[in-house]
């Protein structure tokens, strides 16, 4: 850290900028301590740096001409010596910001959320991420090919460019948990799900530990993603077709999904894990368990970290702790036990 605080400083020519202005309050602190009699070299010190700030607490003031001379050459140099050391300063903090929301910067996060590529969709799944207290204040990079950040938010990070292996080692993929791949809406249907197949290669190869998320716009091509080892795949249509079919079937049923989809308002799903005092016992006794202490309605099973929803199993089926409870409830539970 110290390393590279220097190296920047060295860069932007502050370290000889500060070497000088350092040397003026040792030269100017030494000097006043020779011309002043009651005045020793530290309290010289505490005078070159309270006249160069202009604070001027006066506690200290030259008597002698050489001590005047002295704090003569330190009000006319030394101010602007700092001032010039403040300005650069300043214009170090403004350009890195600048080349922050220009997405130029590489990131050092660790157990961040990636997104790939920008559309309303990602502004979409970004508003539900701070919408939800278990990632509300979590740091999430975007990667999208667009001139500056597109959204003022202090977590929201952004690298600039296509989503390839450069852009992706920028936002720190090695240490991230979640990618999220979007399909690129200016592409065809068949280019811009070849090109979140090859995203999710890409990602699999460098970082395997991440979990990814995969939109796909033609169910046709869900085994290319398993083929690379996607770990959960949406296919956007597919959704939309069932959703409708659904709602003209049980009128209302869309504002029921949409409810349980968003997590800015009502009730909400949540994958939680088994409460230790519910550990071996049945299914349908953790149901009844899980409304009564945690007002949430048991859904399903997921068993194990990569095994499929278990949706309303059997109520003689054995919950195990490594497995993982789908509730609804208002509120995310908070599993103590």
């Amino acid at each position: 850290m110290i390393r590279k605080i220097l190296r920047v400083l060295r860069r932007e020519n502050l370290l000889s900028l500060f070497g000088v202005v350092m040397g003026m309050i040792l030269i100017s602190g030494g000097a006043i301590a020779w011309f002043e009699p009651n005045i020793d070299f530290l309290n010289g010190l505490w005078w070159s740096v309270v006249t160069m700030t202009t604070v001027g607490y006066g506690d200290i003031s030259p008597t002698t001409p050489g001590g005047r001379v002295v704090a003569t050459i330190i009000m006319f140099f030394g101010i602007g010596l700092l001032g010039m050391l403040s300005a650069n300063l300043a214009a170090l903090f403004v350009r890195q910001r600048m080349k922050e929301d220009k997405g130029m910067c590489s990131m050092n996060l660790k157990d961040h959320i990636i997104i790939c590529e920008w559309n309303h969709r990602a502004r979409a799944v970004l508003r539900e991420l701070r919408a939800d207290p278990k990632t509300a204040e979590t740091p999430v990079v975007l990667i999208a090919d667009l001139t500056e950040k597109p959204l003022d938010d202090d977590l929201l990070f952004f690298v600039r460019g296509e989503v390839c292996e450069e852009t992706l080692e920028r936002a720190n993929l090695k240490e991230a948990a979640t990618v999220v791949i979007l399909g690129d809406d200016k592409l065809s249907v068949t280019a811009r799900d070849a090109k979140v197949v090859l995203t999710t290669l890409t990602i699999e190869t460098i970082n395997p530990r991440a979990y990814t998320v995969v939109e796909l716009a033609d169910e046709a091509n869900r085994r290319h993603c398993e083929r690379a080892n996607a770990d959960e795949i949406i296919v956007g249509s597919e959704i939309s077709s069932h959703l409708v079919a659904s709602a003209a079937i049980d009128h209302g049923i869309s504002r029921v999904v949409s409810e349980l989809l968003s997590s800015r308002y009502g009730n909400e799903l949540y994958v939680v894990k088994v409460p230790r005092s519910l550990t071996g016992k049945k299914y349908v006794e953790v149901l009844l368990e899980m409304k009564w202490r945690y007002k949430a309605t048991l859904l399903g099973l997921r068993r194990g970290p990569d095994a499929e929803i278990m949706a309303n199993p059997d109520g003689d089926t054995i919950v195990e702790e490594q497995d993982r409870l789908v509730v609804v409830a208002p509120k995310r539970p908070e599993i103590t036990d």
